[in-house]
């Protein structure tokens, strides 16, 4: 056990499971009282079971470290700030939130059903903003607070994940916002974008979607793909969980709104958006007669369509 965390109170997210599980023995290890929350539902978000996050604190508990199980969904208000509670009423205070309770509903965009996309957007960013909304108070009293928020390079865009994506890039965008809103009162919010080998990440479904993404980009040679495969999900959960603690020590207090990719041994920091071409216009505003003659050899002349039409089948 280490103690750079040593008084501190975390709760983790999803933490039945996978990068969460992790994460929470990663925290717990470090010195920190640790709030599993596990809902111990199924991949899709069907079913529940308190197993998950009752087995992780006994885990912890095994090797020295203090942890209490907590049952909510995220997805709901009430959920947010009871999880919140828990820390608050087992351990007397939150000093750090790791956010990363997750779901998969994947389907194409023209296939989607509302219940898909609204399930995703409620545990996943709403998830976030629930849990966020109810430390946010106790971090800003005491003036010092860690949020790790977890999105993906789904964000970035991903075949068959409209309602993944959306969720993932709008935890961003959240990020952001809530390193302005609480970076004053000592607390920082960062998001990263882990790639690991968990129950979400190595389904057939998504296997599927990366054979379709590789023959696009005319990967067809099926020992190629394997190996591609297997590069893409040979990082482990517990690769992941030491980036997450060292985000929550002084050390990184000058790390704020920021977003990290994370995958075996690589760590990679995002550059934040930046406008690359611009074109002006001296007086009044622009025609669609001048946009097409101006915009096609000054702003986007050299973009490639990365979905191109193909023949029907």
């Amino acid at each position: 056990m280490g103690n750079r965390l040593n008084g501190k109170v975390a709760i983790v997210t999803g933490s039945g499971r996978g990068i969460g599980r992790a994460e929470a023995m990663a925290l717990a290890a470090e010195g920190a009282k640790v709030v599993v929350n596990d809902l111990g539902a199924a991949s899709d978000g069907s079913g529940k079971s308190a197993s998950p996050a009752e087995e992780v604190c006994q885990e912890i508990k095994k090797l020295g470290g203090e942890a209490v199980p907590n049952f909510d969904s995220v997805a709901t208000w009430a959920g947010g700030e009871n999880i919140v509670k828990t820390a608050v009423d087992k351990f007397g205070r939150i000093d750090i939130l790791v956010n990363n309770a997750g779901i998969l509903r994947d389907r194409m965009l023209f296939n989607m059903s509302e219940e898909e996309w609204d399930i995703i957007l409620k545990i996943h960013l709403y998830g976030h903003f629930y849990c966020a909304r109810a430390a946010a108070p106790y971090m800003r009293q005491q003036r010092w607070g860690r949020i790790i928020n977890t999105s993906s390079i789904a964000g970035l865009g991903n075949m068959g994940q409209t309602n993944y994506s959306a969720a993932k890039e709008g935890i961003v965008g959240f990020t952001r916002s809530v390193a302005l809103d609480m970076g004053k009162y000592g607390v920082t919010c960062n998001a990263i974008r882990p790639n690991a080998a968990t129950r979400m990440t190595v389904t057939p479904e998504l296997k599927a979607a990366w054979e379709k993404r590789a023959a696009a980009a005319g990967i067809t040679d099926k020992a190629q793909f394997e190996a591609m495969i297997s590069q893409m999900f040979a990082s482990k959960p517990e690769n992941i969980a030491p980036v997450v603690v060292f985000l929550c020590t002084d050390e990184a207090a000058n790390i704020n709104g920021r977003t990290l990719f994370i995958n075996l041994n690589q760590i990679g920091l995002y550059s934040e958006p930046a406008l690359i071409k611009e074109i002006n216009k001296a007086e009044g505003f622009w025609s669609v007669d001048e946009l097409v003659k101006e915009i096609p050899g000054k702003l986007t002349g050299d973009l490639v369509n990365p979905a191109p039409p193909q023949p029907a089948k």
